[in-house]
């Protein structure tokens, strides 16, 4: 799963990195390193008149075009697609044949899920075979409190801003409805790859820069892009300790980034 992820490159570093057009006017976006399901926070899709990528806010937790009441919609159940029945679904095939985006972040955390397991080292690109020995204690160990789970931070290793692949709704109402327009996305996952299976077995999907083009590009019958839906290569990740506060969403700031 991905619930938890930040971004402390600001609007012209990601705007540089996924090639976006011109920004609106006044556009602001202050690093977040805590950021938590029903926040608004960037994407980028491509322009509805011109097809030019643009990044634009919505609010992380999707909420189907159809639904009558957004305010009643449960979004913690749509933070999340899952890539293996997302033509299966259809509150994920819509989406996933005309409604595709990039999510930029830095990275993500996860918690460790199996306490049983020793907490494993910060690990760099190019090792292979890892976590290879670990082996589960006969003991059962007991259920972390909440908060007291380690937690670890998953990065490209030279730190630059990378994007998950995401799928965006646009809720409009319906005559004689007063709420106001609602724009939504989920972010898709996939199983685990060699590096965060120790700690948790899905992980968003990320995609290459290679591929955003056709990521974002209107829905192929012939070739849709359900391939791109797969674990990212271990060696081109790097994961450290995060700071256990991060576990609350009214801690935010640099400190997050760090071991405590």
């Amino acid at each position: 799963m991905c619930g938890r992820y930040y971004r402390r490159s600001d609007k012209q570093r990601i705007a540089e990195a996924f090639k976006v057009g011109k920004l609106p006017p006044g556009f602001e976006l202050p690093p977040d390193y805590n950021i938590a399901p029903s926040t608004y926070q960037p994407i980028i899709r491509p322009d509805h008149e011109t097809g030019e990528r643009e990044m634009v806010m919505m609010r992380w937790g999707l909420v189907p075009a159809k639904v009558a009441d957004p305010d009643s919609f449960k979004i913690f159940s749509t933070t999340n697609a899952r890539a293996e029945s997302i033509l299966e679904k259809p509150i994920w095939r819509g989406p996933f044949q005309h409604t595709r985006c990039l999510v930029p972040v830095d990275g993500f955390y996860e918690w460790l899920q199996r306490p049983s397991l020793p907490q494993p080292p910060p690990i760099e690109p190019g090792e292979h075979g890892l976590f290879g020995d670990l082996s589960v204690s006969q003991k059962k160990s007991p259920k972390p409190k909440a908060g007291s789970r380690p937690v670890y931070k998953f990065e490209m290793p030279d730190g630059a801003p990378y994007a998950l692949a995401g799928l965006y709704s646009e809720w409009r109402p319906r005559k004689g409805n007063s709420h106001p327009p609602l724009d939504t996305f989920s972010i898709i996952t996939t199983s685990a790859n060699e590096l965060t299976d120790p700690i948790h077995d899905r992980m968003p999907v990320i995609l290459h820069s290679r591929d955003f083009d056709r990521w974002l590009n209107d829905y192929d019958e012939s070739r849709p892009p359900i391939d791109l839906l797969r674990p990212f290569e271990s060696d081109k990740m790097r994961m450290t300790p995060a700071n256990r506060l991060v576990g609350n969403v009214r801690n935010n700031g640099p400190e997050m980034l760090n071991s405590a």
